[in-house]
């Protein structure tokens, strides 16, 4: 049976190992919070002490850590995963980061013998605790199917976008398009409010109608409306305001190398960045809804505001 090391047990590596354990893959695992570790040692994992121990009977090295610099710390050094991991090992980093950091470190792995894409995820908690995500994937065509059976079991739609780098850019334009939606659905309702209609009748209005999303139905910023929401659950994230603006980072940074106008998408930044410059970074990215509310998008400068 091959065996799998997981380095990253945060809110999705951790359903996403559950995953495999559930496909019947033995898993080592790793993360620096050792309660991490020890959780998922009751679902039959095997938990590791060291980042070294947890690769070196690997046949598949999956990762999923928050940022490049920590993408670079888990593969280089002494104790990372080029150094340590079983030759001819695949490695699968479904981290979300800059495009240049992915390449660099895929050439890397290559360089030592290794298979290596980027597969970076789309999909709530909740899809990844039913193994329903949807996956892509950057690498050469070969690595891409050899990686398809580690992949079914934590996902349902896998697909090969292009060479090393290109499953990230796909990440990168959708969860830029996310929060422009998410942000916008904020700004939604609170017009509506304001207009007096009722929530849920906005809500099932909007859903039902043209303006209907997922990121609606799945991340209503409105707490009450929908049961599953983060925002019914105090913001408790799903998927942080930092990580979201990160990764508008990182869709502003892509978009000023490549000449690409994003101006919808710089004003969405900022207001997370507000969302962030308050103190609500650990809250869910639809606590936004409370920053427009709270009218704190009058503080944006006028030039970001048109975008």
């Amino acid at each position: 049976m091959t065996q799998i090391a997981f380095i990253g047990l945060g809110n999705m590596g951790h359903p996403m190992a559950r995953s495999l354990l559930k496909a019947n893959f033995p898993v080592h695992v790793y993360d620096l919070s050792e309660a991490s570790r020890n959780a998922l040692a009751i679902f039959g994992a095997t938990p590791k002490s060291s980042l070294a121990d947890a690769v070196r009977d690997a046949d598949v090295v999956i990762t999923m850590v928050p940022t490049g610099k920590h993408v670079r710390a888990v593969y280089e050094g002494p104790d990372g995963v080029l150094q340590n991991a079983k030759p001819q090992a695949l490695l699968i980093d479904c981290s979300t980061i800059d495009v240049d950091t992915s390449k660099i470190v895929n050439a890397m792995a290559r360089s030592f013998g290794y298979e290596m894409v980027d597969a970076p995820v789309t999909g709530s908690v909740s899809a990844a605790e039913k193994s329903e995500l949807t996956f892509m994937v950057g690498g050469t065509v070969e690595a891409y199917e050899h990686s398809l059976p580690i992949l079914r079991a934590m996902g349902t739609a896998f697909f090969h976008v292009g060479e090393a780098g290109a499953g990230l850019a796909m990440k990168i334009c959708n969860n830029m398009m996310t929060g422009i939606i998410l942000l916008a659905n904020s700004e939604a309702f609170e017009l509506t409010r304001r207009f007096g209609i009722d929530d849920r009748l906005a809500f099932e209005v909007l859903s039902r109608g043209s303006a209907g999303s997922w990121v609606l139905k799945n991340y209503c910023p409105v707490p009450g409306l929908v049961p599953t929401s983060p925002a019914s659950y105090d913001y408790t994230p799903g998927f942080s305001t930092d990580l979201m603006l990160k990764d508008m980072r990182l869709s502003q940074s892509a978009a000023a190398s490549l000449g690409a106008s994003t101006g919808l998408a710089a004003c969405a930044s900022a207001m997370y960045q507000l969302a962030s410059n308050q103190g609500y970074g650990h809250k869910d990215c639809s606590y936004v809804f409370e920053v427009v509310r709270g009218g704190t998008a009058k503080a944006l400068p006028e030039s970001t505001a048109r975008g």
